[in-house]
């Protein structure tokens, strides 16, 4: 570990500790317990670890996890949470509840949707599809710009924005080694491909983790598959419009024509078929939750059967799924029902006078701390954060029209999350299309700004017309 990375990590620890040894009462919130005073501490070391990295982002989820079990549970060390103080100690947290972070509904989704692109990665389901789609683009370059961004954004639907990258990048990137550094239509097909994938992931409720973790807060029954797509696909072809034109607009290319070695074929063996059978059936329970009655959690966690089943799957290929966003998630899912179950959450909410400000503005302001923070930390580290205290701010409105009030608002964080892009470090396919060589901070900067405005504009535009 570098000395940069030693002092950031010491600040990290420091500014928890320091709180957490002030007097309970001379923090300014009303009969505040020890529990809560203990979770503003955990919480603090939660946002300094995930903003500035001296630790893997996963590992500070598991430190989360660790503190509420040792601090502030049922079956914690038992001189921290025996009750002698002046101040009250306060509810303690089941650690059960705490341990049930692991096996969320949330992580089941994500683990279904890890299978699923696995299985489509082992048989060249994906890359398959990318050539077959991409073949009616022709050769202009505009054309083939549009045509990957389409095809990225469907695949970061259903599968993790950072594979399909990966999976684009592969197809288009020897064909842009061929041309001209100078021309800037390489450029701009290049930054097309993280553009897409992360304007894609809103699309569905698995697309991207800030999705999942907002469902998390939304009230039961509010929302399925099927009614997310509804806003969610006609916003991400709208933004995927607007983003087409200004990269062609910024980035217009010299040569015009591209040759795209389009070759291969379907595999045809019984596994590739169960995996083609499988992601199609999958696809259409999610869609279809109203007509046969299990939520998308459930319909999930058929595919993992069916492929381990078939073999499809295997030991060395459960390795490959994304345990390190799984635990991130999980130690999100922990912090959040830390602050709500612990009432943390509403005080912090109710002791600012939100009833007094517009409820439009509320949102407005939620949903820019939300872009702000994406754009220099991990967009689910981020939704973690903001989604327990927006919750909680939710309740307090008194503009929200009931649940789908709150639904709304929430949604709207969760999208502004996605929103975050400027920079390389801001999502894992800024950063794989930043190390191509092809593209410069700058770069980023300009499109990731621009498109992250224009997103937010069409989220105002359709609270406006429909809050």
């Amino acid at each position: 570990m570098t000395s940069s990375k030693n002092i950031k990590l010491v600040v990290c620890f420091i500014i928890p500790l320091i709180i957490l040894a002030l007097p309970t009462s001379l923090i300014p919130l009303p009969e505040l317990t020890v529990v809560q005073h203990r979770i503003i501490a955990i919480f603090v070391l939660a946002a300094l670890l995930w903003i500035f990295e001296p630790v893997p982002v996963f590992a500070t989820s598991l430190l989360i996890i660790t503190l509420e079990l040792v601090l502030i549970s049922n079956q914690g060390v038992s001189a921290f949470i025996t009750d002698t103080g002046p101040s009250p100690m306060g509810d303690l947290l089941p650690y059960t509840s705490i341990f049930g972070a692991f096996s969320s509904p949330i992580i089941m989704l994500f683990m279904g949707g890890f299978s699923l692109a696995i299985a489509a990665s082992k048989f060249e389901l994906d890359n398959n599809l990318a050539r077959v789609l991409l073949k009616p683009f022709g050769k202009r370059i505009p054309m083939i710009m549009l045509g990957i961004m389409l095809i990225t954004a469907v695949f970061s639907m259903f599968m993790s924005n950072t594979a399909t990258t990966v999976m684009m990048l592969a197809i288009v990137g020897p064909i842009i080694a061929t041309a001209p550094r100078t021309d800037l239509g390489m450029k701009g097909l290049v930054l097309a491909i993280p553009v897409a994938a992360n304007t894609g992931g809103i699309g569905t409720p698995i697309g991207t983790p800030p999705n999942a973790i907002a469902l998390q807060y939304i009230p039961e029954g509010q929302i399925t598959f099927a009614s997310w797509m509804a806003f969610g696909i006609p916003f991400v072809v709208i933004q995927l419009a607007i983003a087409w034109v200004i990269l062609c607009k910024l980035y217009p290319s010299k040569t015009g024509i591209l040759e795209l070695k389009l070759s291969g074929c379907f595999q045809r063996s019984a596994r590739a078929y169960i995996v083609y059978s499988t992601f199609a059936l999958t696809i259409l329970l999610w869609l279809s939750t109203a007509w046969h009655g299990m939520n998308s959690y459930v319909v999930a966690i058929i595919p993992l059967a069916i492929f381990t089943l078939t073999g499809v799957i295997g030991k060395e290929d459960l390795k490959l799924f994304n345990w390190d966003v799984l635990w991130l998630v999980a130690g999100g899912i922990a912090m959040g029902m830390a602050l709500e179950k612990s009432g943390l959450a509403s005080k912090i909410a109710t002791s600012i006078d939100f009833t007094s400000l517009p409820t439009l503005a509320v949102i407005v302001v939620l949903s820019l701390i939300c872009v702000v923070m994406a754009n220099f930390m991990s967009n689910t580290a981020t939704a973690n954060l903001i989604m327990p205290i927006a919750a909680a701010v939710a309740t307090s409105l008194n503009g929200l029209d009931g649940d789908a009030g709150i639904t709304t608002l929430l949604i709207i964080v969760a999208l502004s999350a996605s929103l975050g892009m400027m920079l390389p470090v801001s999502t894992p396919p800024n950063a794989l299309a930043y190390s191509t060589g092809f593209i410069e901070t700058k770069d980023l900067i300009k499109v990731g700004g621009i498109i992250g405005a224009t997103g937010l504009s069409l989220l105002y535009i359709a609270m406006m017309l429909f809050l």
